[in-house]
């Protein structure tokens, strides 16, 4: 038997239905933030991930599933959204209007990685970007979204930490006292650190293998690197969280994974009993430098993606049910199959109409579609029998009054419509 590949898994059922509910929601979130939504290819040239998320990464280095396609380009699964959405961004000339561009996106994502709970190998990314604005204001709404997000969907505890890492001038400032900092000791490191600390010694302090060591603990801390437009920036990034009344914790441990953020970095997590390291639902932060680094013009940029199903395993770790309780309008239940045919004209008039519902299609008794309905639990309950047919007629009744009419087909609609 073909089995789905490891690291993957099928939706259906109730996490069909959970998935749906989340999206749904995020998009209605979108709207009152004023995004617009984007998709970009599920692959793309090698070389923008490798331009753009960083050689150094860990997610470029040992985690992308790369192919030759059938022209000889090197070709790579997307294995996070943000370079895409920049590509994009660049290609169709975005920056022209001189204005702010805000983007959102969900779809796979893909890494070749151990899988374990809450991470796949195939997975699903909600995200979010804005271009065109340096703003300390608009890393503040950034961070706000998972926020408001995590609270609609009845998560405790949110909490934000943040960081920053500076511009270049601070940024370099910085690099340069970790490697004198780090270097008497690279024989204490792990092997991942030691390729690191030539490459990107600030992914030293993201290392969950040495995070213990000594060496960690008494690392130079950025915001003793920061000159003074660094510093101010994220002195309002904290000033707005504060007046909109997020709880955020400054940690200097926070540089995130990819290689190109700059400025405000934040982790958003959720205080979950039991849930250990997984309890970090999102990540994100600015990148002023990117949109330059894959050949576009200098214009800021700031955002931030989630996991759907990390989200997912917190929502069931929490006991949160999503199921979307719409009821839906109506059922029909044919007498026999010699109205079935009368009984798929009224389905399709209501569908056409904006009425969601069904018809018995596996030809059962009246008993046993009753005991459908009771499942199902459907607003309105339309009988079809050979009187309706011979008359034009449908039997309707009321699921929770438990009225019963007669309507003429034709006034069917207006009946619905008319009903509270």
């Amino acid at each position: 038997m073909i089995q789905k590949p490891k690291g993957t898994y099928d939706v259906y059922g109730e996490k069909g239905k959970q998935i749906l509910y989340i999206e749904k929601l995020f998009k209605c979130l979108m709207s009152k933030y004023n995004y617009e939504y984007f998709k970009t290819p599920i692959f793309e040239a090698s070389e923008l991930f490798h331009r753009g998320v960083g050689e150094t990464s860990d997610i470029v280095s040992k985690e992308t599933y790369d192919f030759k396609d059938r022209g000889d380009r090197n070709m790579t699964l997307r294995p996070e959204g943000t370079a895409g959405i920049v590509r994009s961004y660049i290609e169709n000339k975005l920056y022209g209007n001189g204005g702010l561009t805000k983007a959102w996106y969900y779809g796979s994502m893909y890494r070749y990685e151990r899988p374990q709970s809450g991470r796949f190998r195939e997975f699903n990314q909600f995200g979010v970007e804005a271009f065109g604005s340096n703003d300390p204001a608009l890393d503040a709404e950034i961070i706000s979204i998972p926020v408001t997000l995590y609270k609609m969907l009845g998560l405790k505890g949110i909490k934000v930490n943040i960081n920053t890492l500076g511009d270049n001038e601070s940024r370099n400032n910085y690099r340069n006292a970790l490697i004198e900092h780090f270097r008497p000791h690279l024989d204490e490191l792990c092997e991942d650190c030691k390729n690191r600390f030539e490459k990107n010694p600030l992914r030293l302090l993201d290392c969950k293998q040495d995070k213990d060591l000594e060496v960690m603990k008494t690392a130079p801390k950025i915001i003793d690197y920061l000159n003074e437009e660094s510093r101010k920036h994220f002195e309002l990034v904290q000033e707005y969280l504060t007046q909109m009344n997020i709880d955020y914790k400054v940690n200097p441990g926070v540089v995130r994974g990819l290689d190109y953020y700059t400025h405000t970095v934040f982790e958003v997590e959720a205080d979950i009993e039991g849930f250990g390291s997984q309890n970090v639902l999102c990540g994100g932060g600015r990148y002023n430098n990117l949109v330059e680094t894959l050949g576009g013009p200098s214009v800021p940029g700031v955002g931030f993606a989630f996991g759907l199903e990390r989200l997912l395993a917190a929502l069931e770790a929490e006991k949160i049910n999503l199921e979307d309780e719409e009821q839906i309008d109506f059922y029909i239940i044919p007498v026999d199959e010699t109205v079935k045919a009368y009984g798929m004209n009224v389905l399709n008039l209501l569908r056409i109409n904006g009425f969601n519902g069904d018809i018995d299609y596996l030809n059962r008794s009246i008993k046993a579609n009753f005991k459908t309905v009771d499942r199902l639990n459907p607003k309105y309950i339309i009988i079809i029998g050979e009187d309706e047919v011979k008359n034009k007629l449908v039997t309707i009744k009321n699921n929770s009054t438990k009225e019963e009419v007669k309507i003429k087909i034709d006034e069917l609609i207006d009946y619905l419509d008319n009903q509270d």
